[in-house]
């Protein structure tokens, strides 16, 4: 009987503090989704207003984001843009954009990593990898 109530009471304290010796590294599906949550509320407030709510863009102005073949470029391309911005002509599903990207280097590491998991998921994009803190971390220096 005690045996039986000394599990009980372990299995309660463990349910009533949880189980804070996990991070979320050890649920990477749990982690990127919690990202992806995250990236659309800086999309909303930093992004939306050129590229739209639906990603497409504004034509001949902004570029899509939806379906656009330019995510497909490395993680540290797209860290390095947002970080630094971008003028000049580039090609977006095969059309031509020449303007410019202002730097969002005043967001937090996991801010950037946020926002580019979003883009990186939504919209029928489907580009496999995470971008974490760490790497925007790297790609300031």
């Amino acid at each position: 009987m005690r045996k039986l109530f000394l599990t009980l009471a372990i299995g309660f304290l463990l349910c009533l503090f949880g189980f804070t010796g996990i991070k979320d590294s050890a649920f990477p599906y749990q982690s990127i989704q919690q990202s992806i949550k995250r990236g659309k509320e800086v999309y909303t407030l930093h992004c939306q207003n050129c590229h739209m709510e639906d990603g497409k863009g504004l034509p001949d102005v902004n570029p899509p984001l939806a379906k656009a073949d330019y995510l497909k470029k490395p993680a540290k391309h797209l860290i390095e843009i947002m970080l630094k911005g971008q003028t000049g002509e580039i090609t977006v599903n095969g059309v031509k954009y020449n303007g410019s990207m202002l730097a969002y280097d005043y967001l937090t590491d996991e801010q950037v990593a946020d926002v580019l998991n979003y883009i990186r998921n939504s919209w029928g994009n489907k580009i496999a990898g995470t971008i974490t803190a760490a790497m925007v971390k790297q790609g300031r220096n």
